[in-house]
């Protein structure tokens, strides 16, 4: 009977799992380990690219690439992780329950928007978390053309003046335009509670995204927390009003809900403490790859933080040490000292920094050219050719 390495997700870190333990048997020469993923569809949903237009063609099919490399794929969604019995319980897309028995399991469910009990906000409020979510606020700007005419009609509020929130934002006032005319004026006000703009980004990226907003219209209203949401606009907690049609909620996520059913040490976010080789902490069996782990990059004290940059490099270890454990070869560190940001910033261009300190490296049209390189070249899944999608995904391959 064959043993069997668990993958739950099929985003970043989940099929860059299942192609580095492919990898890993494939180079041992080993046919007596299945693979499985397990996820709702069988594609990567290209998420940092939900705040463009033109959202339901952001993803990228799996099926093939998963039958180049010998990967079974399961459409269904993870309920419940069995530790003592090494079973996760799961429900088809019919409706049906299954049950998947592993010998070890990656848990790369992701994280999720969070948010918080603020009156109206899940009634009005849109978001860009899911391929669904950012569809759904598509439709819902390409029909503000058929309400009468209002300030309310033309204003965007986006609460959360993090990097979702800036992209969104700054992409905002085309998207407006596109959906209400060229030369209508539009209103995008960011609420964000910090005293500066972009105060978490760093000091050398502070003045960039400041000059961005202000050359496409982008207000920003700070030291603000948003204490309702209605139809009509939202209410600040100082009792401000902002008449808007469309507030986008993009602050606050959490690890999937999954990573609660383990034995193990969380963040604040709820992401499980991994070793270096990314094995949850208490666990013999079980890795953690993307979103749901929380792991080292370095030695200095910094940490994964929850991007694709850092869920790719992550998967191709947490696969690969997977299969390592079962075959009981020697494992991978996992180790991503160099870290960049590349944040889009609309019509103005883009900013990339390196560094956890953000030194500023590009801006304006030659940063936006790396990230439309980023966006549609770098973080999508290789071709479904088993020699070329193996060799991506060998864990030391520098994501960045």
């Amino acid at each position: 009977m064959k043993q069997h390495i668990v993958v739950i997700g099929a985003g970043f870190g989940g099929v860059w799992s299942a192609l580095s333990a492919a990898r890993q048997l494939n180079i041992h020469d080993r046919h007596d380990v299945q693979i499985t993923v397990l996820a709702p569809q069988a594609e990567l949903r290209i998420r940092p690219r939900f705040y463009e237009a033109d959202v339901h063609k952001m993803f990228a099919p799996l099926d093939e690439l998963f039958e180049a490399v010998g990967v079974r794929f399961i459409k269904g969604s993870a309920n419940s992780i069995n530790e003592q019995e090494k079973t996760v319980g799961y429900c088809s897309e019919f409706g049906n329950p299954g049950v998947l028995r592993y010998n070890r399991l990656v848990l790369a469910t992701g994280s999720q928007l969070f948010r918080p009990e603020v009156g109206g906000i899940h009634e009005y409020a849109f978001d860009v978390d899911q391929i669904e979510e950012a569809a759904y606020l598509e439709k819902h700007l390409n029909t503000l053309k058929n309400q009468s005419y209002s300030v309310a009609r033309n204003t965007v509020v986006v609460a959360g003046g993090g990097f979702t929130g800036i992209e969104t934002a700054t992409e905002m006032p085309a998207r407006l335009r596109a959906a209400l005319g060229d030369n209508t004026d539009v209103r995008v006000i960011v609420v964000d509670r910090a005293p500066q703009i972009a105060a978490a980004m760093g000091e050398s990226i502070r003045p960039v995204i400041a000059e961005a907003s202000e050359h496409l219209g982008v207000e920003w209203v700070l030291n603000a927390t948003v204490s309702s949401v209605d139809a009509h606009g939202i209410t600040l907690a100082n009792g401000q009003r902002i008449e808007a049609r469309t507030v986008i909620w993009t602050v606050g996520f959490r690890a999937s809900p999954l990573a609660e059913q383990l034995t193990g040490a969380r963040n604040a976010q709820g992401r499980l403490h991994v070793d270096q080789n990314l094995k949850v902490l208490g666990q013999e069996d079980i890795f953690a790859a993307g979103d749901v782990a929380y792991a080292a990059t370095d030695d200095i004290g910094n940490f994964s933080a929850m991007s694709c940059q850092h869920a790719i490099a992550l998967g191709r270890h947490a696969g690969n040490n997977a299969a390592a454990d079962l075959l009981g070869v020697i494992p991978t560190t996992y180790r991503q000292p160099k870290y960049v940001t590349c944040v889009d910033l609309g019509a103005w261009g883009a900013v990339f920094t390196e560094g956890w300190d953000h030194q500023l490296k590009l801006i304006k049209q030659d940063a936006k050219e790396l990230k439309t390189q980023i966006n549609t070249q770098w973080i999508y899944p290789p071709a479904a050719d088993r020699a070329t999608a193996l060799a991506a995904a060998d864990p030391l391959i520098p994501v960045v």
